[in-house]
This record gives C-alpha cells, structure tokens and sequence, in this order.
C-alpha cells in the first residue's frame, strides 16, 4: 500500500513516500517504539524534586515551633485517640484515621518533619493542626463567636452572655388580638406560672394610647417578678396591606409591655424585656410548614403527660399545680389558645436556645 495515500494527516508517517507492505509497516513501528521504551526516563527528577521540597518543608516546620511546643504536640498526636483527634477541625474525617494508621505501623512520631509523612499532610495543614494543639482557646472563640451570631438572630436587643447564663427565671409573654398569655419558668424548666387574661377587642376600633395602657396595665400587674420578660417577635409581613390593622395593634402591645416591664431601665440602663423570633421557636420544635407555623396544642399536650409519666420530663409540672394546668388546658379544646400554648414553648426555647450550652457540633470545634 502507499502510505502518503492513507496517512493524509499529520504525522511523522507522511515523510516515507516509497511503498511499503504491511510487513514493512509492521517493522518500522516496532522499531520506534524500541527505541521510544528505552528511551531514558525523565520523570526521576522531578520525584526527587519532589523529595526535596518535602524534606525542605518538614526542616521549616521543625523551625517553627520551639522544643516545648513541638514536644506538647507530638505528645497530643503520639497518645489521643481517633475521636479525641476528630476535637482538632483540621484532623477531622480521613486525616485522623491516617495519622493513627501511621502511628500504629511506624510508631510515635518524634519529631514534627516525620508529620509530612502521613497521607493528606501537607505543610499548611500541618501548621494549622499544630497551631489548633496549642491554642485550643482559638476554638472556644468561634464557637462563642457562632453562639452571638445565632443569639442575634434569637432575641433583641442584644444581651450579654453572662447574664443570660445567669438566669434564674423568665416570664414568657405571646400575645394576640384577643388575649395576653404568659408562663413562668425558672432555670430547671419547671412551670411556676402559666395563665391567660383576656383583653377587650381593642383592634376593631380606633383607640387611644391611654385605653391601651387601661387594658394592659391590670394584666401586667397580675405577671410574677422575673429576671428577663420575653416576647414573642411576629413574623408577620409588612406587604400584606390587609393585615396592617392587626400588625399596628400588636406593636402598640408590645411597646406597651416594654414600657410598663422594663422598671428599672432608666437607672441602669439595661434591658430587662426581650423580643424572642417567632419563627426561631417553631423551627427548634420542627413546627415550621414552609415559611407557616404550625400549632404547637399537641407537643405542650405531650409535655403535660411526660410530666406525669417520666422521671425526667422535658417540662416539670408541680404535682400541686398539674391538675389545675390539665383542666386549663382541655379547656381550650374547643377554642384554641394558641398564645397559652405558644408561651410555654417559647419559654422552653429561650432556656434551650439561649441560656444553656448547646451541644458542640463538629463546626464548633
């Protein structure tokens, strides 16, 4: 066959213009590709490059740390366990169990530069993860960093985290366009108070401040003394123009409450009444349909029992005041109250959500 015929393309094929038989063909292929198979390598520099620069890397590591701290982090990574590892972000997931893997089949490291040996180590990780064994407290601080952020969103306005921690009982108020309702808990979550007074239908008619301040003022006088006054914040939108009658009410009641709560404001200029998100409540109980919440009857309905049948109930209930909350509560089967069943559940979340720890996940550490 004649090849410059066949290998039109490019190709160092077309520079043979003679006819040659397959067997020729043949030939000459395996002839270059003899040629091409022992051919020296030239991948070998650039592994030993790459053993170069590692080694390199492994001397500076050496060189950052003084003989005390290399020797505090060698001792973290030679004893803790995989778990113990997984506290540190930079060895959480494969990076942990290498470093054991390696641990246990070459033994303790003993020095920093032997780090660059275990897979996925490379030189700016392994100078966070040494950076984190040192200063755990750079942790402490983005997790406290993450819990201001979150509390942010939480309640308003903003209050230090000493005295929210040093809690020892909050008055939780939900109110509507019919009623007040409020509960009572103190740090162990268990309920001292929980009622509901009705209001005249103040938003059915146009109203002066001082018929707000006559209807308000008796219920205010009824509430118990407590550290911190919670308020439900409502998620009710703005856009929606047929709802601006109800949204007007509902901030009346709310600066009404902040007004007469906050007594000692204008001495020591702290806040002592909170607004709480509505919507931050539904979503740690799981109330939420969308951007909806959903009535929250059955769980405080649940509580009610667990407080009769557990040792350690979620909520307690004093055995003398159980029964009276019980026919408080099917009283409203008719006629739901959701303000009643709304200011214990914020109350529970405020305790859970702002005042104790939360359980550390892994982007805390």
């Amino acid at each position: 066959m004649n090849v410059p015929s066949v290998l039109t393309t490019g190709g160092w094929w077309r520079f043979f213009p003679v006819p040659l038989g397959w067997s020729s063909f043949q030939a000459l292929h395996n002839s270059c590709c003899r040629k091409k198979s022992t051919a020296p390598k030239k991948s070998t520099p650039s592994v030993a490059f790459c053993d170069k620069t590692t080694n390199e890397a492994g001397k500076a590591l050496d060189k950052l740390f003084s003989s005390e701290q290399q020797a505090s982090i060698l001792h973290v990574l030679n004893t803790a366990s995989n778990n113990e590892l997984e506290a540190f972000k930079s060895l959480r997931g494969r990076k942990s169990i290498n470093l054991v893997e390696h641990r246990k089949k070459f033994g303790p490291f003993q020095n920093l530069e032997s780090l660059m040996d275990v897979p996925l180590f490379q030189y700016k990780t392994t100078v966070q993860i040494c950076n984190s064994i040192l200063c755990p407290e750079t942790r402490v601080r983005k997790r406290k960093s993450q819990e201001n952020r979150l509390l942010r969103k939480l309640i308003k306005p903003e209050i230090e985290r000493e005295r929210l921690k040093a809690v020892n009982s909050i008055v939780s108020i939900v109110f509507g366009t019919r009623r007040i309702a409020w509960a009572h808990l103190d740090r162990k979550l268990t309920v001292l108070d929980w009622q509901h007074k009705e209001c005249c239908h103040l938003v059915r008619g146009t109203y002066t401040s001082s018929v707000y301040l006559e209807e308000i003022s008796p219920v205010v006088s009824k509430m118990p003394k407590a550290d911190f006054y919670v308020l439900e914040k409502t998620g009710l939108s703005l856009q929606n123009s047929t709802l601006f009658p109800i949204l007007l009410h509902l901030h009346i009641v709310e600066a009404m409450l902040y007004a007469l709560l906050n007594t000692t404001f204008a001495q020591s200029g702290q806040h002592q009444v909170l607004s709480m998100n509505r919507n931050a409540v539904g979503k740690h109980f799981q109330l939420m349909l969308g951007d909806s919440r959903t009535s929250g009857k059955e769980l405080v309905k649940q509580f009610l029992s667990d407080a009769a049948l557990k040792e350690e109930p979620r909520v307690f209930f004093p055995s003398d005041k159980i029964i009276h909350y019980r026919h408080m509560f099917s009283a409203t089967d008719q006629y739901r109250i959701e303000e009643l069943y709304d200011s214990l559940l914020q109350a529970v979340a405020f305790y859970e959500l702002a005042v104790f720890d939360p359980e550390p996940s892994n982007s805390d550490h």
